[in-house]
């Protein structure tokens, strides 16, 4: 399920609204500039990979594990995946690759594959509140809890019914806290809370002062809510934003499934054209 809230806000009420899907438009390669001038911008889940019953469960296709590295060559290093996904978990699906990476919705980066992750000041979530948060997972059986460290993440893709009951609990918890400073971010099957003051645009305006992505024009591709944010700033740099299985407010274009996604990436490698965004 799509809910179309860039973040959610601090008050009583935070059952998500179901997103209404619009016209799919085209996300032609030739919107693209050469590879070598742009910097290429991943979400992870519903984008890269199709989704699984589990977070642990998503596959990698080998062909996507070559696109990437070989996407990572042409761009002379300007490629990197933007997630919700710590960096840690990123690793563990993409092993034995690692690439350049935003982690933790913003709260960590790593600039070079075999680099240190570069902290981003975000704190991670209290221990009390997640000791509370963590107890809503036993509302229904098929609930998994995700600690990511900066975040907390319920998962109900096997308990859609428990869905309403999870965002009324948390709404229960923020009630009784109403001066924390924590955030809500609806997703697809996924309840996830972490401290406000970082997003994934966050992370990717910093990504954008250092090399090799410093003056590059970039396209982020991204299916989720918490990847609006990143659709925002795109113009910022002359980039682009594509969403994928809805059109999302202020994208280029738009792809059906992850699949469709897969697909423009590996085509990027066979078009050298020199075209611009201009």
């Amino acid at each position: 399920m799509k809910h179309d809230l860039a973040e959610m806000p601090v008050d009583d009420d935070i059952t998500p609204d179901h997103a209404t899907d619009s016209v799919p438009a085209p996300a032609p390669a030739s919107l693209i500039p050469p590879l070598r001038q742009t910097a290429v911008l991943l979400d992870i889940d519903g984008t890269l990979l199709d989704f699984a019953p589990t977070p642990r469960e998503v596959w990698v296709p080998p062909e996507l594990s070559t696109t990437l590295k070989r996407l990572h060559e042409r761009t002379n290093g300007a490629l990197a995946l933007v997630s919700g996904r710590s960096l840690n978990d990123i690793d563990l699906i993409f092993a034995p690759d690692q690439f350049p990476a935003i982690g933790g919705h913003g709260a960590e980066m790593r600039l070079q594959p075999d680099s240190e992750a570069v902290a981003a000041h975000a704190p991670p979530l209290d221990k009390e509140l997640k000791r509370r948060l963590a107890a809503i997972a036993k509302l229904s059986p098929g609930i998994l809890l995700e600690d990511k460290g900066y975040s907390l993440a319920l998962h109900y893709r096997l308990a859609p019914h428990a869905e309403k009951a999870i965002y009324e609990a948390v709404s229960l918890i923020r009630a009784e806290l109403p001066n924390a400073p924590i955030e809500v971010l609806p997703g697809n099957s996924v309840c996830e809370i972490k401290n406000s003051g970082f997003t994934k645009a966050t992370g990717v305006l910093e990504l954008m002062t250092h090399e090799p992505f410093r003056g590059r024009r970039p396209f982020f591709i991204g299916d989720d809510v918490t990847d609006e944010t990143v659709f925002g700033i795109m113009p910022d740099f002359n980039g682009l934003a594509f969403s994928v299985g809805r059109r999302a407010t202020g994208v280029a274009g738009h792809f059906d499934r992850p699949s469709d996604v897969r697909e423009f990436l590996a085509r990027l490698l066979d078009d050298d054209r020199d075209v611009s965004l201009s």
